[in-house]
């Protein structure tokens, strides 16, 4: 049984259908192993046993009935805690939302309900999502599956620690600016940025609106193209016979490569070199306009980001984070013209970059350009937590600027990934290569 605790979401779902496990044992088995855990509780802020265990026995007697709700009916998941749960909290990692108790479920954990998926409970965050790291003095800081000392990356952060300790079959995280792909990254599993607007985000506790989705953090492709489907109820991308043979993949020059840590470095090139084994082209792309684009995430990120929790935030300022206050606060500076003059400016570079692309099947990057930081040195060093937090999320938000669906891989080095970006639209498409890439670095 407690080999189930490391078996892909998909793996589990067929033993349920086959009758080869019991979906309440196996909730069980995931609230016994969450409850011995020694980092339980920087993992899961709270746990929904009472519910967990009504959806389990519902998905068993359906799977002795022959009546599954989906290929993931009975699989237990976990929660970032920003989704809303009805009659449980949902306080975004913060003390400003204290005791914020939501009505209803998030429209995206309607559909997993739907689809017979087990809500385990809530993950720890970053404050209000608004950090890569992960770190969060205020509630908790889970700790990365590779080293207990640093952090796990976020915002997502818990969400990718209980699937990397083995405490969930799979995890849902929110990505803003490199929210599930930083987690994901450092905790060596796939995680999936999906196209704005394809998930629901009615019931999601917002950070930036016009940035803002939802996404998986599995153990492979096949569980996020599962989980997607789960999500959005509807069907999963067919990922039979993925080849990379013959498929165009560019690697970005600029900006992504810079100032690379050398196990980024080194994976990433190995990456790129056994998809090249695999059948594919891959060629160097410059896209200078990245910098430019990155420049206006102050403007377009702060000043939204200021503008939808300013009152919340104002009110009570001295319950946050001091690094996420000032980051938020940063939006004062700012005026109207400027957001707007921003968005006119990155709505022409994505119309560049769409142009620059037209001739790939996706566009590569190391998925984070270090390791990663140390939690202990986070907490004391004011300027290494600027400089870390920015760069964790430089090469992850230049997918989320350009408004495109994106998807990172284990690179075979422990805490290094390598991210295929796709264009707008091309989730499922996405996922085919993802499925075949994921085979050429196995």
């Amino acid at each position: 049984m407690q080999d189930w605790l490391n078996m892909t979401a998909a793996d589990l779902g067929r033993g349920i259908g086959a009758g080869e496990i019991d979906a309440v044992a196996l909730t069980q088995t995931f609230l016994d192993a969450i409850a011995a855990h020694p980092f339980r509780d920087r993992i899961y802020a709270r746990l929904t046993a009472d519910r967990a265990l009504a959806e389990a026995r519902a998905a068993q007697a359906r799977a002795a009935a022959g009546r599954r709700l989906s290929p993931l009916d009975g699989v237990p998941i976990s929660w970032k805690d920003l989704f809303d749960t009805a009659g449980v909290a949902t306080e975004a990692g913060s003390a400003l939302l204290k005791d914020r108790v939501p009505a209803a479920d998030a429209k995206v954990l309607r559909n997993a309900t739907a689809a017979g998926l087990v809500c385990l409970g809530k993950t720890h965050m970053s404050e209000l999502a608004f950090s890569g790291l992960g770190y969060n003095p205020v509630t908790q800081t889970p700790p990365c599956v590779n080293d207990h000392d640093a952090v796990a990356g976020g915002s997502s952060s818990g969400a990718a620690t209980s699937v990397a300790f083995g405490l969930a079959a799979a995890g849902i995280g929110s990505d803003t600016g490199g929210s599930v792909r930083a987690p994901a990254v450092w905790n060596d599993l796939v995680g999936l940025k999906t196209t704005p607007g394809r998930l629901s985000l009615e019931g999601v506790v917002p950070l930036i609106h016009s940035f803002d989705t939802v996404g998986p953090l599995c153990r492979d492709v096949a569980d996020a193209a599962l989980m997607l489907a789960a999500l959005e109820n509807g069907e999963a991308a067919d990922l039979r016979g993925a080849s990379l043979r013959g498929r165009r993949f560019a690697v970005l020059q600029s900006v992504a490569l810079d100032d690379l840590a050398a196990e980024p470095a080194a994976a990433f090139d190995h990456a790129v070199r056994r998809l090249e084994a695999a059948g594919a082209t891959v060629v160097p792309l410059e896209f200078p306009e990245i910098r430019e684009a990155l420049d206006l995430t102050a403007v377009l990120y702060c000043g939204e980001a200021y503008g939808i929790w300013r009152e919340v935030i104002e009110a009570n300022p001295d319950l946050m984070f001091a690094e996420i206050l000032e980051r938020f606060r940063a939006g004062r500076l700012f005026s109207a013209p400027d957001f707007a003059a921003g968005w006119l400016r990155l709505t022409q570079i994505r119309k560049s970059y769409e142009q620059a692309v037209a001739g790939y099947d996706a566009v590569l990057l190391p998925t984070s350009p270090i390791l990663p930081a140390n939690l202990e040195r986070l907490s004391q060093d004011h300027d290494y937590y600027v400089a870390v937090n920015l760069l964790a999320l430089r090469n992850t938000r230049i997918g989320n600027l350009l408004g495109l669906c994106a998807l990172t891989l284990p690179a075979g080095t422990p805490s290094c990934g390598i991210s295929l970006m796709a264009s707008p639209g091309q989730d499922a498409a996405l996922l085919r290569l993802g499925a075949a890439a994921e085979k050429a670095l196995a």
